[in-house]
């Protein structure tokens, strides 16, 4: 009975460490399906968040989400333009995601972008938990134009300290500048940077590990008999 209890508890450990969850996603579909790809909404999808735009980027339309990874028939995308002139504004101009990711770690976000053939090529992902600070965490290389890019993924368990269990996490996608020069490069090599070049979003999402809660003094004592009694059977069997 002791062993069988022992095992219990150590089985309920494990499977709350290793539950993840959605925190929040974005599809930007109409709430209601009407048909209209040009309808989506900026509100998310699942759980709490903001989506917002950085530093001049504009949002005049949503547009289809067609070749993202969103199967929905009534599939809209965030259309984003405004970017910055070429040769200024590196890291400063893109769009925000804010949520929350108290009680959980092992954050990991992911999105779809399509890039049309004059945005820049380039996309850094960044994260901050004051909303001023932010850390580059990755970038990416959009390298064809008005061709959708799924299944971005950042990892950021390795950041644990800072993003795990925060009251908010900000993360931005933003146009960067090609790698050791100070511009942007287009995303089809036949055209020019274009600053009403566009991005647009599709199935933005923040997840994580459910964060263990601290088991309580009595099954630390079932945990840590049971272990004894496991180890002394052990001994008994190899003897």
């Amino acid at each position: 009975m002791l062993r069988q209890s022992a095992l219990a508890v150590l089985l309920a450990l494990g499977a709350q460490a290793a539950s993840a969850d959605t925190i929040v996603q974005w599809n930007f579909n109409s709430a209601t399906p009407d048909g209209n790809t040009g309808t989506g909404i900026s509100t998310p999808s699942t759980g709490t968040g903001t989506a917002s735009l950085v530093g001049g980027v504009t949002s005049p339309s949503f547009n289809s989400g067609n070749g993202s990874s969103d199967l929905a028939a009534d599939n809209s995308g965030w259309q984003t333009t405004t970017y910055a002139a070429q040769g200024t504004g590196d890291l400063t101009r893109g769009v925000q995601f804010t949520t929350s990711t108290v009680g959980f770690e092992n954050i990991v976000f992911g999105y779809d972008l399509r890039h049309s053939n004059t945005s820049s090529r380039y996309e850094a992902v960044q994260y901050s938990v004051d909303g001023v600070n932010f850390t580059t965490a990755a970038t990416f290389d959009g390298n064809a134009g008005d061709t959708w890019f799924n299944g971005r993924t950042v990892d950021l368990s390795s950041f644990n300290a800072i993003v795990a269990n925060a009251a908010n996490l900000y993360l931005r996608v933003v146009a960067s500048f090609a790698p050791g020069t100070v511009a942007y490069a287009p995303s089809a090599d036949d055209k020019s940077y274009a600053a009403g070049g566009t991005w647009r979003f599709d199935m933005v999402s923040v997840s994580g590990s459910v964060i263990p809660a601290v088991p309580e003094p009595k099954n630390y004592a079932m945990l840590l008999a049971g272990l004894g009694m496991l180890g002394f059977i052990a001994r008994r069997r190899f003897r």
